[in-house]
């Protein structure tokens, strides 16, 4: 395997600038999520990568070798697009032994690469079937044994589980991971599901407008989001935003928030809704009143709305008899509280101002 480098890569469609001066290093062996909302480039950059896409400056590096100017072909990359594009005639080893035969590997060869792919994600007692016996995980797997035979340097995804449904997606994410496991390999995924961004990833890359917002781990991203935008897209719920003044304390709707440190030229504050406690008697930080409630098994979901009408999501105990109408306390837990200034980024103890 290999890793990748892009070095001040940008993207034109015209005048358009689809992706701005991208800088970024993927390891050998690591598995890489693009993130972001649609539109944000992502895929374009992925597509850039793969050659697919010309790049009209910088420079992209696949093992130390720049590909910049090369065909998809000779980048010995192999791609999985969210569409699984399979012969709908050929079985599951004629598919996967299609790209092989017309770039004459060796019959043997070929039937060595199909075994192992096959006993990798569990293929064996379908090779003889044609796409259309096959549900649409099994399909999926099949695209990806396609990729698999080529024992490429760098596998790329496309978004290749949006076609399935939401428990075939949780299934397929534990293959991918489980598959990432066994070879070893390095991997470049791209999707607009930030659920499955942290779950899969061994590093985020979040992208907005084509340009990167921050880089980091799951927990890197979660905790310690750099901006607004990586703070709201990272997590499910997404993170609360409470309008603030900053003076001696910081202040909502009112209400001095003990115990936030007051960092000159906040603006925002964040907080994410798992963070948040109850007082159902009504004492805390900040009083509320509870206007929806969704249940969801062992969680539930509170939407709230502060005094100044500042709307807020809480998640409580499933078992909560919690309903429209009641009024509770917030108590925000000042470790877990973020600020943010006017520019939108993070503030930093000993680093505002």
């Amino acid at each position: 395997m290999a890793e990748v480098r892009l070095t001040g890569v940008n993207k034109f469609y015209g005048a358009a600038q689809a992706l701005h001066d991208i800088h970024l290093d993927v390891a050998d062996g690591e598995f890489v999520v693009f993130v972001g909302p649609s539109g944000c480039g992502k895929s374009t950059l992925l597509r850039s990568i793969a050659g697919l896409e010309p790049i009209t400056s910088g420079r992209v590096e696949i093992g130390g070798r720049d590909v910049t100017d090369l065909a998809p072909s000779d980048r010995d990359l192999a791609m999985v697009f969210q569409s699984y594009a399979l012969y709908p005639h050929m079985t599951v080893r004629e598919n996967m032994d299609f790209g092989m035969k017309i770039n004459n590997f060796a019959p043997d060869d070929r039937k060595r690469r199909i075994a192992e792919a096959a006993r990798v994600l569990q293929l064996g007692d379908y090779l003889d079937r044609k796409p259309g016996q096959l549900s649409g995980g099994q399909r999926q797997r099949v695209a990806i044994g396609r990729a698999i035979v080529k024992n490429p340097k760098v596998f790329l995804f496309d978004e290749p589980l949006s076609n399935l449904d939401a428990k075939l997606r949780v299934q397929m994410r534990v293959e991918l991971e489980a598959l990432h496991n066994d070879l070893k390999a390095t991997m470049i995924y791209v999707t607009h599901d930030q659920v499955e961004a942290m779950t899969m990833a061994d590093k985020i890359v979040v992208l907005n407008a084509g340009r990167i917002e921050q880089v980091g781990s799951p927990l890197d991203l979660y905790h310690r989001p750099d901006s607004l935008f990586v703070a709201g897209f990272i997590g499910a719920p997404s993170m609360n935003f409470l309008t603030v003044t900053v003076g001696g304390a910081v202040v909502c709707d009112g209400q001095t928030l003990p115990g936030v440190a007051p960092l000159p030229g906040a603006a925002t504050l964040g907080i994410r809704p798992e963070h948040l406690s109850i007082r159902p008697d009504g004492a805390g930080d900040l009083p509320a009143t509870v206007t929806l409630r969704e249940t969801l098994g062992g969680d539930a979901y509170l939407y709230v709305r502060t005094p100044g009408g500042q709307a807020m999501v809480v998640r409580a105990e499933g078992d909560t008899v919690l309903t429209h109408g009641d009024r509770i306390g917030l108590v925000l837990p000042p470790p877990r509280v973020h600020l943010f200034g006017t520019d939108g980024h993070r503030l930093v103890p000993g680093e505002a101002g």
